[in-house]
């Protein structure tokens, strides 16, 4: 069998979607002919923990663990002990408990300055103070230990870093995953960057994409932007659902839940479908009464106090952060999914890893964001749900209308479209594919 190194810095007990696509890959690839080596820091930041996705990992898996130094011991002495330090929940607005800070409203100085030293002193990230030590570890592991391929995956993109500098040393094939964009991601720009540490970060990135041997994008438009950039070959591997996660027997309740899983960030903030909730609720007490709310994953204080602002604190059920079996079955108990997208243009390019797992579900999707996006794009593919724009609100009230009504009669639609390349397994076979095709180049 063969060995592919794989360099994550998110991995059990960490949780997240960055971490289910690895550890889903990591548990097909033996089936593929291809052996997981995973390279991971040993004592990471834990922005949410999910132990239940240890039991993924297959038995072939080596797990090679290293300590890592991050600079937050100072951030927090500036910010106060407790605070988020993951880039998409960093510097939270004033009011606290937001999701989506970085792009949020009002500030502290203190928010402000240490989002600027984040952005400007530590490029591309916090976490390449472990560049050095990692290259320097692995080209000795590596000759004791020796793989056939690297993959490196981010953010953060540091770890490329580490697959650039150990490419060039050992000389070994190297495949880079972008799970988010670099200087496209939709937070870049809200970073307070100086010039020159933005031509840093898109020198940076130039390197990575043209070093690498492939580079993979997870979605469609992402891709494309990529390969205007390099001449490198961009791949696309999406996320996607594991059908064995879909297999087990739910008990369904009898209420109408719109249901939202993941991180719910106040940008993405689907008021106009609060409106339209409330204005049912006063119009139909049997819908009222049997309305739920159901969020699963962190979420925006701007979010629920939107809700409780609509009148429906009664029929909201905050779950708080939990397992990915918890927002499986959440997601398979649903009446109507909601996939509320950010109010970035750059959005427009964003495929959600949720979405796969909403596809396989089998639930009604009712996306709000950019019509002509990527996520608008597969939900239309599949026939599983609809997507308007957030304004929408004569569009929103008649989709709620026409599952209500399906509800009410007992034939709430399940969607049968062919979802297969959408697999996990499926898209393993792809990223075998890819490791094939690198190291017969060699």
């Amino acid at each position: 069998m063969r060995r592919v190194l794989i360099i994550t810095y998110y991995w059990p007990p960490s949780g997240g979607s960055g971490v289910q696509r690895w550890v889903k890959f990591a548990k097909y690839l033996p089936n593929e002919g291809w052996q997981p080596v995973i390279y991971t820091p040993e004592n990471p930041e834990l922005t949410a923990v999910d132990k239940t996705l240890a039991a993924e990992i297959p038995p072939e898996a080596e797990i090679v663990k290293r300590r890592i130094f991050e600079p937050y011991g100072i951030y927090r002495a500036l910010m106060g002990k407790g605070s988020s330090t993951d880039l998409k929940t960093l510097t939270a607005g004033s009011d606290g408990g937001e999701v989506n800070p970085v792009n949020g409203g009002k500030k502290s100085w203190k928010q402000r300055l240490s989002l600027y030293i984040r952005g400007n002193f530590f490029i591309p990230d916090p976490r390449v103070l472990w560049v050095r030590p990692s290259v320097r570890f692995l080209k000795s592991y590596l000759k004791d230990h020796p793989v056939d391929a690297i993959v490196t995956t981010g953010p953060p993109q540091s770890m490329h870093l580490i697959g650039l500098e150990l490419s060039k040393a050992t000389g070994l094939p190297w495949l880079a995953d972008f799970r988010d964009p670099w200087t496209k991601m939709f937070y870049f720009k809200h970073l307070g960057l100086t010039p020159k540490s933005e031509a840093k970060h898109c020198e940076l990135e130039k390197k990575v994409l043209d070093g690498a041997s492939k580079v993979i994008s997870v979605s469609p438009m992402v891709q494309k932007e990529f390969q205007e950039m390099t001449s490198t070959p961009v791949e696309l591997i999406t996320n996607g659902f594991d059908p064995e996660d879909f297999n087990k027997e739910i008990d369904f309740d009898e209420n109408f839940n719109i249901t939202h899983t993941g991180l719910f960030a106040s940008d993405g903030n689907p008021d106009v479908l609060w409106k339209v909730l409330s204005d049912k609720c006063r119009e139909d007490l049997e819908f009222k009464n049997l309305l739920r709310i159901r969020i699963v994953g962190k979420t925006d204080k701007e979010i629920l106090d939107s809700i409780q602002s609509a009148g429906l604190g009664d029929n909201l059920i905050n779950l708080g952060y939990q397992s990915h079996e918890v927002a499986v079955r959440e997601q398979r108990n649903a009446s109507v999914l909601i996939l509320p997208l950010r109010k970035e243009p750059e959005y427009e390019a964003v495929l959600p890893g949720k979405l796969f797992e909403y596809l396989a579900s089998r639930r009604p999707i009712l996306g709000i964001g950019q019509t002509a996006g990527a996520m608008a794009n597969v939900v239309r593919e599949t026939g599983s749900g609809v997507v308007y724009d957030w304004h929408e609100e004569r569009n929103i009230r008649t989709y709620i209308d026409f599952c209500w009504d399906e509800f009410k009669n007992d034939e709430l639609r399940d969607n049968t479209s062919d979802i297969s390349k959408y697999d996990r397994r499926t898209t393993t076979r792809q990223l075998a594919k890819f490791l094939d095709e690198m190291t017969k180049a060699r």
